[in-house]
């Protein structure tokens, strides 16, 4: 089963993160299927880029978000104000 979650990248405390569709049976960093997105927690404000036709392509496939990729995706979808 594919996850669509976070996969750390960057040097030791200076984190960023890609968001990838992976095996569920991998690991974080493991290889993964495909990039949709990143996200730059020590931007102010976070910076975070989505791919949403790709989402969208991975979520049809059966793709499961985690936790975290889902609260992103609802916060790109709400309207900004």
């Amino acid at each position: 089963m594919l996850r669509i979650r976070l996969a750390r990248t960057g040097a030791k405390k200076k984190a960023s993160y890609r968001v990838v569709v992976i095996d569920r049976e991998r690991a974080r960093d493991g290889r993964f299927v495909e990039i949709v997105g990143h996200y730059n927690p020590r931007k102010n404000p976070p910076e975070l880029v989505l791919k949403r036709e790709r989402v969208q392509h991975w979520v049809n496939q059966g793709a499961q978000p985690s936790e975290t990729v889902q609260s992103f995706l609802k916060k790109a979808a709400a309207p900004p104000g």
